[in-house]
């Protein structure tokens, strides 16, 4: 691959997605629910799957917006962590100096984020939960 191609294929990824995820059934929510999930920004490659090579170069651009029903809505940002299954993890962090209140991506390196796609993310408290990939549009 020339570095004109190189060049624009990652031009290509870079552009940014923003990904919504509902609640997906479960034991205290039979029916899913859209009142709980999350909204994130990140590059995702041809395949749907997060671009973290082109992620270092928008990081600043890859937000997340957790709604969980009444609750207020908390925003932060899309990092990626050393460490987890295949030694980085993705994770949605509220405050840049905690590390308590973050949430971590079950294997999200791995998954392809399109619509009616399952993924899990484990909350600050330890719990994993289950969602459903409603919707990718450019951001």
């Amino acid at each position: 691959m020339t570095d004109a191609a190189a060049t624009d294929t990652r031009a290509e990824t870079r552009e940014l997605q923003r990904i919504r995820l509902h609640l997906a059934r479960s034991k205290d929510f039979p029916d899913g629910s859209a009142r709980h999930g999350y909204e994130f920004v990140a590059p995702l490659d041809a395949s749907g799957h997060i671009d973290a090579e082109a992620w270092k170069d928008v990081r600043e651009a890859c937000t997340v917006t957790r709604f969980w029903g009444n609750d207020t809505p908390e925003s932060g940002y899309l990092v990626r962590r050393a460490g987890g299954v295949s030694g980085a993890s993705w994770v949605f962090d509220y405050e840049q100096n905690a590390s308590d209140d973050d949430e971590t991506g079950y294997r999200f390196g791995d998954h392809a984020f399109a619509p009616g796609e399952y993924v899990s993310l484990r909350d600050e408290d330890g719990e994993m939960h289950t969602f459903v990939v409603f919707s990718v549009v450019p951001a």
